[in-house]
């Protein structure tokens, strides 16, 4: 699971009182509770940009770790800033994910919206890099699914991830239900 930690999921939604990241704090917190009893084989990574230089990409639960309080001490710990280099933090977790040993390898991104960092002015150069590192991604036989938090972001995650591998949780505060499911039904 990697998850978008950019400023912008810091926002409230109109009538909201808790943030994109205090739900999907709360989501991966399930998800690690739903996960750590039947295998240690997944890990929980966040990351955000300031400039190419300072990709900040920080591992909550990491493979192999088991779900203890320490890791869940670093998911209650779960910051949001910055912004959002997408294709850096695809390529980190691929390799990551390539090291591992497994029959299938599913990269799991919640993300709220497109591509964009503080020293890129063409918004399109990000928008290729992360398509650009997914496909780098299905070449070492990593599949990429996007859970997507804000429905203006559609046609980014369409180009992105590709028709059908990314879906749209509607509301901020579902992502706790919807990941767990998309999980589950992902993974098989």
């Amino acid at each position: 699971l990697l998850i978008d930690c950019s400023e912008s999921l810091n926002a409230l939604s109109a009538g909201a009182s808790s943030s994109a990241l205090e739900h999907a704090r709360s989501a991966s917190s399930l998800l690690a509770a739903t996960l750590s009893g039947a295998t240690r084989d997944w890990a929980i990574h966040g990351f955000c940009s300031n400039g190419r230089h300072d990709v900040r990409y920080s591992h909550f639960k990491d493979f192999d770790e088991p779900c203890d309080e320490r890791a869940r001490a670093r998911l209650a710990g779960m910051r949001a800033g910055f912004s959002t280099r997408l294709g850096t933090a695809l390529r980190h977790a691929g390799r990551a994910l390539s090291a591992r040993r497994a029959r299938r390898k599913l990269l799991l991104v919640v993300t709220d919206g497109e591509p964009s960092d503080v020293d890129v002015h063409d918004p399109k150069y990000l928008l290729f890099d992360a398509k650009k590192a997914t496909q780098e991604n299905h070449h070492l036989g990593i599949a990429s699914f996007c859970l997507g938090l804000d429905a203006a972001a559609e046609r980014s995650l369409r180009s992105i991830f590709g028709g059908g591998n990314y879906l749209l949780a509607g509301r901020p505060e579902l992502l706790p239900e919807v990941l767990g499911r998309l999980y589950l039904g992902l993974a098989g």
